[in-house]
């Protein structure tokens, strides 16, 4: 009867320690501000300085970050776009928040130009979101320790497409268990989180954000990471092979408001 009991107790902390684990992962939402002119990307920044960000922080959020495309020769799409990055504990907390801005006076009265704009004066011409899931690696995002000015840095937002959703879930693993995650920090870049897409325009698929003082910084980085004696190994093992059907990199640079 002791053992019994005692058994009982042990697979009960268990569980609670899994659901523990499991509820301090992250939860991110990326928006992506797709704007047909300055004029919109002017009410859009002036919005997210004046009114979002501040009402974030007040919703207990304390980090968020505003990202815009850095113009680099051959790279850029020619579309005015603004990145939003918002952490949050848990996924409830996301689901909480359209409540806790709806009651913030505040950001109403902050936001009023952005927020009452009139249909032929839209402030911006489409929200994308895509919601993240962090890793069991990384469960929680990490600000930049990149100190060089704002406009200068790249913060480089990779995502990983994988061919099923089977061959996407070999990718993350060979993050977390493979620890390419452990490989990426070893090496310094940086990394302000790493995330399981579970809603987006295109799945499977994951993304990271790791950060670099400049291009040229950027550059030595991969160089390194290429030619590291792990990453051979780690992308050698067969049970890694393919994994990725397309890889797309973005380079973007903090707005002076961003907190991240």
């Amino acid at each position: 009867m002791k053992k019994t009991i005692a058994l009982l107790l042990v697979l009960s902390f268990t569980a609670v320690m899994s659901q523990t684990f499991a509820a301090s992962k992250a939860f991110y939402q990326i928006k992506i501000y797709h704007l047909k002119n300055a004029e919109q990307e002017q009410k859009v920044d002036d919005f997210l300085k004046n009114a979002y960000l501040p009402a974030l922080h007040r919703a207990g959020i304390p980090k968020a970050g505003v990202f815009k495309p850095v113009k680099i020769a051959g790279t850029e799409s020619g579309e005015l776009l603004i990145y939003v990055f918002i952490p949050f504990k848990s996924m409830a907390d996301f689901q909480k928040l359209p409540q806790k801005l709806e009651k913030d006076k505040a950001y109403h009265l902050d936001g009023a130009a952005y927020l009452n704009a009139l249909y032929s004066a839209v402030p911006y011409d489409r929200i994308e979101s895509i919601l993240l899931n962090a890793f069991e690696g990384s469960p929680n995002f990490n600000l930049s320790a990149v100190s060089t000015p704002k406009a200068e840095r790249i913060y480089e937002l990779r995502s990983y497409e994988g061919h099923t959703e089977a061959i996407s879930k070999n990718k993350i693993e060979m993050f977390n268990k493979g620890d390419e995650i452990g490989l990426f920090k070893r090496l310094g870049f940086n990394a302000v989180f790493y995330g399981e897409v579970i809603s987006g325009p295109r799945m499977p698929n994951l993304m990271y954000l790791t950060t670099f003082a400049n291009k040229a910084d950027r550059d030595q980085h991969w160089d390194a990471f290429g030619k590291d004696a792990y990453w051979k190994v780690l992308s050698a093992k067969p049970e890694y092979k393919n994994n990725v059907s397309k890889n797309v990199s973005l380079f973007l640079y903090p707005a002076d408001y961003s907190d991240i």
